[in-house]
This record gives structure tokens, C-alpha cells and sequence, in this order.
């Protein structure tokens, strides 16, 4: 059982087990702090593990719960105290069927300035992983702290739902990468929404 630092009811810790963006939904809506902590181990040779921030290797994930998030409210510092800031960002919960939630109704998307949403980092971060609908190819890069690209990937085509595309909505994008500070979605001349926006540190 955890003593401190983390702010969630109850979870159960693996030793074996590396967590991953699927395992991160426990975490929705809350904010892992980790400066140390006691651990209950699975196994019966290991009754307690100590672990100090300086030896953390399993990384901390974070999946953004945007269910408490007002219809059209701009996106900005809500989710700082997490981690991250936003950045050209609104909440919506689409009329339109051909940009599906993934999960519950609220979903960000690029505005006031049609076709770019930018995240920053407050601490770097190793990954990045969010579900992405858009009516165009969509480009998702990472920055390091000097601005320079570290990786990038992209959306294909458009994946809007009920339309003849070959890839479906809701398509998880990934980066991989030391220290990113900054990524940002990037389509042209489109529009496009994210849900079930995760990041580790």
C-alpha cells in the first residue's frame, strides 16, 4: 500500500509487470507524485520495497480524465497540477457523428486556429500516446527543451467515422523519445480531435 505521494484510493502494483497505456486507466483524473514510497510486493520473498525518486525506473503514466471539462471551455493550465499545459485547445463534446468520442463525450480539439493543438511538459516526459479523428492527414511531432524535433508521427489519411476510409476513427498515435517537452498536432487545412491523452515520465 502506498504511504504518500500518490493521490489515488487504492491500486495493486505488480513488481513483474511494466505498466503500459492500456494499464494507465486507473490513473484518469489523477496525479502521481512519486517522492517515496512503500510498496506492498506481490511476492512473498519481497515484503516491502522502498523506492526513492532518484531510483524510479518503471515509468509514472498519466491518462487526462476530460469528463469535468465544460463544453467549449478553453483548454489551457486545467491539467498543469498534472503536468501539462495546452495550448490553441477547446473542449467539445462532438454533434458531429464523423468525429467520435472514444471514450465518455469530451474530447480536445485545435482552436480558435483550425488544425494545431500544442502540449508543453512541465518536468520531461519519455512518451505520449492519445486516440486522434481527422478529416486530414495529421503530423505529431516532439520537441526537446531547445525547440529541436525529436521524433514525429502521423495520421496517413483521414479517419473519420462512417466515411470510406481505410483506417478507423479514434486511431491511437504514439512518440517514443528522452526528455520531450513539447509536442504538437499539426493538420492542414482540417480539423481534428484527441481523447484519452496519456503521457510517462
Amino acid at each position: 500500500m502506498v504511504k504518500r505521494g500518490i493521490m489515488i484510493k487504492e491500486a495493486t502494483l505488480q513488481s513483474n509487470k511494466v505498466p503500459t497505456f492500456e494499464d494507465c486507466k486507473f490513473l484518469r483524473g489523477k496525479y502521481i507524485s512519486i517522492e517515496k514510497q512503500t510498496i506492498d510486493s506481490a511476492l512473498p520473498s519481497q515484503n516491502k520495497i522502498d523506492i526513492d525518486e532518484e531510483q524510479v525506473a518503471v515509468p509514472t503514466c498519466i491518462c487526462l480524465n476530460l469528463e469535468d471539462l465544460k463544453c467549449f471551455e478553453a483548454v489551457e493550465r486545467q491539467y498543469e497540477q498534472w503536468g501539462v499545459i495546452f495550448n490553441n485547445s477547446i473542449a467539445i463534446q462532438p454533434s458531429n457523428p464523423a468525429f467520435p468520442a472514444h471514450s465518455g463525450v469530451t474530447v480536445l480539439m485545435g482552436a480558435p486556429k483550425s488544425g494545431f493543438l500544442e502540449a508543453t511538459f512541465l518536468r520531461p516526459v519519455c512518451s505520449v500516446s492519445t486516440f486522434v479523428t481527422s478529416s486530414q492527414r495529421l503530423v505529431l511531432c516532439a520537441y526537446d527543451q531547445n525547440n529541436q524535433l525529436l521524433t514525429q508521427t502521423a495520421l496517413p489519411a483521414a479517419n473519420l467515422a462512417n466515411s470510406d476510409s481505410a483506417l478507423p476513427p479514434s486511431t491511437l498515435l504514439s512518440l517514443t523519445a528522452n526528455d520531450i517537452h513539447r509536442i504538437t498536432f499539426n493538420t492542414f487545412d482540417g480539423q481534428f480531435i484527441i481523447d484519452d491523452f496519456s503521457f510517462c515520465f
